[in-house]
């Protein structure tokens, strides 16, 4: 008997990012974690970059967001299934998400929820990217360099890691304009629904706000960050509905 009850989706909060307001958008997701009725709930996907910048050592994970790992750990208390995607800013994650009792996904994960299957991931690194691009992903994923890093005392390695994260587009405030068709992830969706049977692929990354129709059929669905509002996506196992948490209480 296929378990009916709604699932959640959310992508790019980039909690920590000194863009608008952190603290109100911290406040927002934590809000929209609680919004969630658990009893009603089957799982939450955490579709990448939730953080900003996350890098835990084997002893050290970052300081702060007590409020939403207290929220992520109630709903998971209360029976929710919490899955996690690495984003391309929150990459290095390696342990300490498990020992709170979320499961890592790794892209892209096809899954079956009430019948219907689901292609999902953040969405960085899929399709024909950039070449420079790939290059700088492998960096990030390469073990031995991550293991290089971890020697770096936590108050340098924070220090380069949000360094870096203050370079990114969201805070330039620049705004990027998908190329629909054109967008290598588009072209992954297209060449992944021809070889296998997908109802709806979900991603982020892109922060914007995008829904497509396949020649298959299957839906192509992009997240939009949390800088200047809250979206999230569920299924009632009928259909995907998108949503808007409240700015305020």
């Amino acid at each position: 008997m296929e378990d009916r009850r709604f699932t959640f989706f959310v992508s790019d909060v980039h909690l920590g990012l000194n863009v608008a307001d952190p603290r109100d958008r911290e406040a927002r997701f934590v809000r929209f974690l609680r919004s969630i009725p658990a009893g009603e709930t089957q799982a939450l996907y955490l579709l990448g970059d939730i953080w900003d910048f996350w890098y835990e050592y084997r002893d050290v994970v970052p300081k702060g967001y007590v409020k939403v790992f207290a929220a992520l750990t109630d709903l998971m208390d209360a029976g929710v299934k919490v899955y996690f995607f690495q984003g391309n800013h929150d990459v290095w994650t390696y342990s300490y998400f498990e020992e709170l009792g979320m499961v890592r996904l790794v892209q892209p994960a096809l899954v079956r929820i009430n019948g219907k299957a689901f292609c999902l991931g953040h969405g960085d690194g899929l399709g024909p990217v950039p070449k420079g691009y790939m290059l700088l992903r492998s960096v990030f994923h390469c073990r031995f360099l991550q293991v290089l890093f971890s020697m770096l005392h936590p108050w340098i390695a924070f220090r380069l890691g949000n360094g870096w994260s203050k370079n990114n587009r969201l805070a330039r405030h620049e705004q990027y304009v998908f190329k629909g068709e054109d967008e290598p992830l588009y072209r992954f969706a297209l060449d992944y629904s021809a070889k296998h049977h997908v109802d709806y692929f979900i991603f982020g990354h892109y922060h914007a706000d995008v829904r497509m129709t396949l020649p298959s059929g299957a839906e192509f669905i992009v997240l939009k960050d949390w800088i200047d509002s809250s979206p999230y996506l569920y299924f009632d196992g009928t259909s995907t509905v998108g949503g808007y948490c409240q700015n305020s209480e």
